[in-house]
C-alpha cells in the first residue's frame, strides 16, 4: 500500500492509485512484496532540514529514503523534493512526470535493497530504473 502526502509544499499527484499498482509491481518483480510506503512530497527546505536533522548531511537533493522494511515486506517513507526534481527534470531535458516516476522507483528500489554508493551500484540502479520507468505505461494510462 502506497500512501501520498504533501509536507510544506502545495502540489497536486495524479494517477495515485495507478502508481501504487506500477510501485507494487516492481516490489513483486524483484521478489518482494509491498508494504506500507508513504511518499511525502516536499520542499527543498524541508528534505535540507531531513537530511540535516537525521543523517548528517548538509545538501539538497531529490529523496530520502527511510527504510523499514522487514524479510520479503518493503516498507519506508520516501521524501521527495518537488523543487529538485522540477530543477533535474530542466537540467536533464526529460518531462517532470518522467524525473518523479524515476525518483519514486529509485526509492523504492533502494527499499528492495539496491544501493548506489559506487559506480557500479550506481550503473545497476540506473539500469532497473530505466527497466521499470518502461514498463511503467502498462500501469500509467
Amino acid at each position: 500500500m502506497v500512501a501520498y502526502y504533501n509536507q510544506e509544499i502545495d502540489f497536486r499527484f495524479r494517477g495515485k492509485k495507478a502508481h501504487s499498482a506500477w510501485l507494487k509491481a516492481v516490489a513483486e518483480e524483484e521478489g518482494r512484496r509491498l508494504g506500507p510506503v508513504s511518499v511525502i512530497f516536499c520542499s527543498d527546505e524541508k528534505i535540507l532540514e531531513v537530511n540535516r536533522r537525521y543523517l548528517g548531511h548538509d545538501y539538497y537533493t531529490d529523496i530520502i529514503t527511510f527504510d523499514y522494511s522487514e524479510a520479503e515486506m518493503i516498507s519506508g517513507d520516501l521524501f521527495i523534493s518537488i523543487e529538485t526534481v522540477k530543477s533535474n527534470a530542466e537540467f536533464y531535458s526529460v518531462p517532470f512526470d518522467d524525473e518523479i516516476d524515476r525518483v519514486m522507483v529509485h526509492g523504492i528500489l533502494h527499499l528492495i535493497g539496491y544501493d548506489d554508493h559506487t559506480e557500479e551500484e550506481s550503473a545497476e540502479m540506473r539500469f532497473k530504473e530505466n527497466y521499470y520507468l518502461s514498463k511503467r505505461a502498462l500501469f500509467l494510462k
